[in-house]
């Protein structure tokens, strides 16, 4: 994989978890403090801090510090990136069925014969 593209393993081992999942869907609304990620999930801020730092190393948030108040933003072009792939992916696999799909027609065709 080139140095530009996403890192798969680490985007999708990171969205498997519901909780980041709904952190990273809060963060869609705009930039939060860790603060306000942590309150819907009830979770104690070390582990609230282990999932930030699952989705930042999977560079799907970046986090910045000012004053006392971490913020966290959405970096949507890495989900951009992985929705590319999975798009390509899809348009492999439909390809594979419609020739799957014209084989069975041609078979069925030629058994009705």
């Amino acid at each position: 994989m080139a140095k530009h593209e996403p890192n798969l393993d680490l985007i999708f081992q990171a969205l498997s978890d519901p909780t980041r999942r709904a952190m990273l869907a809060q963060l869609g609304q705009g930039a939060v403090p860790v603060s306000e990620l942590a309150r819907p999930s009830g979770f104690a801020l070390p582990t609230v801090m282990r999932h930030l730092s699952v989705l930042e190393q999977a560079a799907l948030i970046t986090t910045e510090k000012t004053g006392r108040t971490r913020m966290c933003r959405a970096r949507p072009e890495t989900l951009a990136a992985t929705a590319d792939w999975l798009a390509e992916q899809r348009a492999i696999w439909e390809a594979r069925t419609d020739r799957l799909e014209a084989y069975v027609a041609t078979l069925m065709k030629a058994q009705s014969k």
